[in-house]
């Protein structure tokens, strides 16, 4: 899963990052709020974490923009400002949620879980679930099933499968899914992805996942009487 955080902190923002980094989320950071909008068209996001008192544009303006551009993505606000009616406001203009600094960093990626969950369910319907032929998958609560079995999956492995089911029907490149998997600057090996494949046809077996070489990675046709074979 891929996050923006968008905090001009610096002492908070790198331990809030390697802590999230920790957990298994790969996270963009930006210092200031004139980047925002170019960082939304950049990457596709799951979730971004938003300080108030930003430089250039503040967060507010940040947040109205997201929600006029992207309804749907999750918006968890972070600053100092405490007061009742700061609260009131900034969830009215569309939050998620809103924590007040200091903050427990494992609160915080607590917090993160329960509003991208919550999107998920809204997105999928009732069932939650992504399925493509004898492979079922649960995104808010990361669980994969494979014919009638719990696979248990890593953070990445299963974003990476996600990102594939989400994606059926299309050839997937090895850059696009790198972007699920890790922010800027993270340091990513040249066969990273191609690792990650491995763990998946070695858990679900050789048949599901298909590479075109030279343009990426494509889940085989549901139907396909070879399908994890």
């Amino acid at each position: 899963m891929r996050i923006l955080m968008v905090e001009d902190d610096a002492l908070f923002g790198n331990a809030l990052q390697k802590s999230l980094q920790r957990a298994g989320y790969a996270v963009d950071w930006i210092d200031n709020g004139r980047d925002f909008v170019g960082s939304m068209r950049a990457v596709e996001y799951e979730c971004v974490l938003l300080d108030l008192g930003l430089p250039g544009v503040d967060g507010e303006q940040c947040l109205k923009t997201l929600r006029e551009r992207s309804p749907g993505l999750s918006a968890l606000v972070i600053t100092a400002r405490g007061g009742l009616m700061d609260r009131l406001r900034l969830l009215e203009m569309g939050a998620d949620d809103y924590l007040v600094k200091p903050v427990d960093l494992e609160e915080v990626t607590a917090r993160v879980r329960a509003i991208t969950r919550r999107a998920q369910q809204a997105q999928a319907g009732d069932a939650a679930v992504l399925s493509h032929g004898e492979l079922k998958l649960q995104p808010a609560r990361r669980t994969a099933v494979w014919k009638g079995t719990l696979v248990p999956l890593t953070n990445r492995e299963f974003w990476l499968l996600e990102t594939l089911v989400r994606k059926k029907g299309q050839i997937v490149s090895r850059e696009r899914l790198e972007e699920a998997l890790y922010g800027w600057g993270d340091e990513v090996d040249s066969n990273t992805v191609e690792v990650y494949i491995h763990h998946l046809r070695r858990k679900l077996g050789p048949g599901l996942i298909k590479t075109v070489r030279g343009l990426g990675y494509h889940l085989a046709e549901a139907n396909d009487a070879a399908l994890g074979a």
